[in-house]
């Protein structure tokens, strides 16, 4: 069994990549063999609506014919059994780099020619993690469960279960002082770093651990 994470963070050891390796954590704990994969080291583009994966009969039907840094990464999602993705929301979203990885990806799978939309004949147990600095008792109203809504409805195309870990007020400097951030209470953000974020890697941990147990 293979679990594979994207980490869709500009950094590789904040947030985002933590909870990532601690919810691989979860899944080698299942028995699973582990990798992660960060998206900003890579040189890729999005889907450029070539259509090679459509072509009847063609030789790269059902995968993406683009070469490029992303290229042997989807083969090696496709030979998982998890994937686990995580992105911090930038302006209500995930990042480029997620959004141009996840195109590519869904995009190969999905079908225009199957009731059941979609090409892929196995299945892979997807969980999301998205972290953001708003705080929780804002998060319904800020319009972003639309988007991460959105970001998960094609996982289906995998054809496997998913399942979302959503962690807000996230601490975003090592040092408040030297950036102009006055909307933010520097002690409050320390407060939820030492209190809730411990507890948001267990969270992390358990989710990896169930998606890799269902396999």
């Amino acid at each position: 069994m293979r679990a594979i994470a994207i980490n869709g963070s500009p950094r590789r050891t904040w947030n985002t990549a933590t909870l990532l390796e601690k919810a691989l954590e979860g899944a080698a704990s299942a028995g699973a063999e582990t990798e992660i994969v960060h998206l900003y080291d890579l040189d890729y583009r999005g889907c450029t609506s070539c259509f090679s994966c459509k072509r009847k009969d063609g030789e790269r039907a059902g995968r993406c014919a683009m070469r490029d840094g992303l290229t042997d990464v989807l083969e090696r999602i496709m030979a998982s059994d998890v994937l686990l993705l995580g992105s911090p929301i930038y302006l209500g979203d995930v990042t480029g780099e997620m959004r141009s990885f996840w195109e590519r990806l869904i995009f190969m799978n999905l079908s225009y020619d199957k009731a059941h939309r979609s090409n892929f004949e196995g299945t892979i147990s997807t969980g999301f993690i998205y972290t953001m600095n708003i705080a929780e008792d804002i998060l319904e109203g800020s319009g972003y469960r639309n988007a991460i809504d959105a970001h998960m409805r094609p996982a289906q195309i995998l054809n496997g279960e998913s399942e979302c870990l959503i962690v807000t007020d996230t601490y975003q400097f090592g040092d408040y002082s030297k950036y102009a951030a006055s909307n933010f209470d520097e002690g409050h953000k320390a407060k939820v770093r030492a209190e809730r974020f411990p507890v948001d890697c267990q969270r992390a941990f358990e989710l990896g651990a169930r998606l890799a147990h269902r396999r």
